[in-house]
């Protein structure tokens, strides 16, 4: 059976940092697990969701909110656990907890070379806009 609970910190950190290299491979310190979840742990923690089977997690999803806008970031799942519906509810779960704090449009970006999980997000309602992405590094904060 699979459960979606809000992440504890230590209880699921190693293995969501297992899960997120695993899924995202990580090549830029800013990305890094660890410091991805001690910056969400500083800043809306109760927005970080993991899935579990048998108390192990297998799958996440992390959102963020500013009173405008809600984003989703982070939504893996452990390759043995895909395909039967789990990125389908986490996504619906952080969905419902951002519309639980007002939140009207939700957000998501995905990398590039990652083109193929579009499928997947529209099959969940969401639509390829046109927008163009820009960034800034802060590199004093990591």
């Amino acid at each position: 059976m699979i459960t979606i609970v809000s992440y504890i910190d230590p209880v699921h950190r190693s293995e969501l940092m297992q899960l997120w290299t695993g899924a995202f491979g990580y090549d830029t310190a800013h990305n890094s697990p660890g410091l991805a979840i001690d910056k969400k742990l500083a800043m809306q923690d109760e927005l970080l969701f993991v899935a579990l089977v048998e108390g192990r997690v297998v799958g996440s999803v992390m959102a963020g909110y500013d009173g405008h806008r809600g984003w989703l970031y982070s939504v893996a799942v452990n390759a043995a656990q895909q395909k039967k519906g789990l990125g389908s509810a986490l996504v619906r779960h952080a969905e419902a907890a951002l519309a639980e704090r007002g939140c009207m449009k939700i957000n998501l970006q995905i990398r590039g070379g990652n083109e193929a999980v579009t499928a997947f997000y529209e099959s969940l309602g969401y639509g390829v806009e046109k927008r163009v992405s820009m960034g800034k590094l802060l590199p004093q904060n990591f």
